[in-house]
C-alpha cells in the first residue's frame, strides 16, 4: 500500500494545509470530535460515522434547532462533516469500517476501552489494513491504569483532574466553572496536537501510531503550579473564590450599575497603575500596599478597597479609568454582551453559515488564525446519514442495490 502523505505544497492559494487528509470520526459528544473539527477547518475531509437511527447523542444535547435531528450544539460542533450511518457492532458494519480505515489517515474514537477490540476493530486489526493509520483514542481515564474501564464525562474530568476542587467560594460547594464541557474541549485540543505530530512522524516514514488521552489528564495539565507546589513545597490549593492566592487584587468586583468587572494586578507596577486610576496613588507606597507580599497578607482589606471604588462607579467609567492607566481590566460579559461586542465583530469571531434546512446559523469561527493558510467553515453539522450514498457508493464502490439492502437490514 502506498502511504498517504500530507500535502507538501500550497502553491494553490485555495488549498488548505490538511487537504488530502481523510478523518473517520466515529466518536460521540465533544472531546474526540473536537480534534476532528480542528483538522477539518484546515482542510481535512471529515466522515462522521454514526449509529443508524439515533446518530451521535450530541444531536439531542442542548437547544433544539429548526432541523428535527439536530441541536444548535450539533450544528456548530459537527461543522464540515459528511454524515454516514454504520452499525459497527455488526460484522458487516465492522467490515465496511475496516474498508474505510484502509483509505483513511486518522480515526477518532472515544468508546470505552476494549469496545473496538470486541467488534474486531482494535489497533491490531486496523493497523493490519492500514499501517500508516493514526488512531486517536479519547476516554475518561486513558487506555491504561486501574480506572481505564470507568465511564467519563467532562464534569467527572473536572472533578478527578483537580479543577472543581479549586472552583467556588471558600468553604462552599465546589462548582464546575461555567458548567461547560471545558475538559472535553481541552482534551480535543491536546488530541489535535497529538494527531498532527503523529502525521508528521508518518510523513517522515515512521508509520502510524495510537494517540491516547484521558479527559482528566487534559484538565490536570492546565492547573498551573498545582502539582509541583504541593510535591515540593507542601502547598495545597483550594477554593479561592474570584481571586487567587498568588496575586492581589486579582478578581471580580461589582460596579454601581450592577455589573461586574475583572481586574488583574499580578505585579507591583500594575497595582500602582490601579492606585492611580483610583485617585489614591498612596496605596501603592512601600509603607502601604505597594509590595505584593503585603497585599497578599492583607488580601481582604485590599479587595474591599477596590470593591468600594468600583462599586461607586458605573462599569463604563471603571473601564475608562483603568484603561487610561493601563490596568488589565475587562467586563464580565454575558453572551448578550459578546454578540454585541465590537472586538468580536472586528475579529469576526462569530460567523453566519447558510443551510437549506436551518437558514443562517451563527456559530463561533475558526481559531487560530493563520495568515497564509486560514481555516474555513464550509457547512454546519449535517443531517443524519446524508452522506451515505456518496461515501459507500463513490468511495467504497458499493452498488445502489447493496446500499439499499444494508439500509433495510439496519447495517446503515
Amino acid at each position: 500500500m502506498q502511504p498517504r502523505t500530507l500535502p507538501t505544497s500550497l502553491v494553490d492559494a485555495g488549498v488548505r494545509p490538511l487537504a488530502g487528509v481523510r478523518v473517520l470520526d466515529c466518536a460521540t459528544f465533544i472531546a474526540a470530535p473536537t480534534c476532528a473539527t480542528l483538522l477539518g477547518e484546515f482542510g481535512a475531509e471529515l466522515i462522521k460515522v454514526e449509529h443508524p437511527g439515533s446518530g451521535d447523542p450530541l444531536r439531542r444535547f442542548g437547544t433544539p434547532s429548526p432541523r428535527a435531528d439536530s441541536s444548535y450544539c450539533w450544528l456548530s460542533e459537527a461543522r464540515n462533516r459528511t454524515s454516514i450511518t454504520l452499525d459497527l457492532s455488526r460484522p458487516e458494519g465492522a467490515a465496511l469500517f475496516r474498508r474505510l480505515a484502509a483509505v483513511s489517515d486518522v480515526i477518532c474514537e472515544n468508546f470505552r476501552p476494549g469496545t473496538l477490540e470486541r467488534w474486531g476493530l482494535g489497533w491490531e486489526q486496523l493497523r493490519a489494513v492500514n499501517p500508516d493509520l493514526v488512531l486517536l483514542r479519547v476516554t475518561g481515564y486513558g487506555q491504561t491504569g486501574p480506572y481505564r474501564d470507568r465511564p467519563g464525562f467532562a464534569r467527572i474530568a473536572h472533578a478527578v483532574g483537580g479543577l472543581s476542587q479549586l472552583a467556588g467560594m471558600p468553604g462552599e460547594i465546589p462548582v464546575t466553572p461555567g458548567s461547560t464541557s471545558l475538559g472535553d474541549y481541552l482534551a480535543g485540543l491536546y488530541a489535535a496536537v497529538g494527531v498532527l505530530v503523529a502525521l508528521i512522524h508518518r510523513r517522515r516514514g515512521g508509520g502510524g501510531q495510537v494517540v491516547d488521552i484521558g479527559l482528566y489528564e487534559a484538565v490536570l495539565r492546565v492547573l498551573d503550579e498545582l502539582a509541583p507546589a504541593y510535591i515540593h513545597a507542601g502547598v495545597v490549593r483550594d477554593r479561592e473564590g474570584a481571586g487567587t492566592r498568588n496575586a492581589c487584587p486579582h478578581g471580580h468586583f461589582p460596579t454601581r450599575d450592577e455589573r461586574w468587572v475583572a481586574i488583574a494586578c499580578t505585579t507591583d507596577k500594575m497595582f500602582a497603575r490601579l492606585a492611580t486610576a483610583m485617585d489614591r496613588p498612596q496605596l501603592a507606597d512601600a509603607t502601604a500596599f505597594g509590595p505584593q507580599t503585603v497585599r497578599l497578607a492583607a488580601r481582604e482589606t485590599v479587595d474591599r478597597l477596590v470593591a468600594a471604588w468600583t462599586g461607586s462607579l458605573d462599569l463604563e467609567e471603571v473601564m475608562r479609568r483603568c484603561l487610561a492607566a493601563e490596568v488589565p481590566v475587562g467586563p464580565l460579559n454575558s453572551i448578550v454582551d459578546i454578540v454585541n461586542d465590537p472586538q468580536v465583530a472586528a475579529r469576526g469571531n462569530l460567523v453566519g453559515i447558510t443551510d437549506a434546512d436551518v437558514g443562517t446559523c451563527v456559530i463561533p469561527d475558526v481559531i487560530p488564525r493563520l495568515s497564509a493558510t486560514p481555516g474555513r467553515i464550509d457547512r454546519i453539522g449535517p443531517a443524519l446519514g446524508s452522506g451515505n450514498a456518496r461515501v459507500f457508493r463513490d468511495l467504497l464502490g458499493l452498488s445502489a442495490d447493496e446500499v439499499d439492502e444494508l439500509r433495510v437490514r439496519g447495517v446503515l
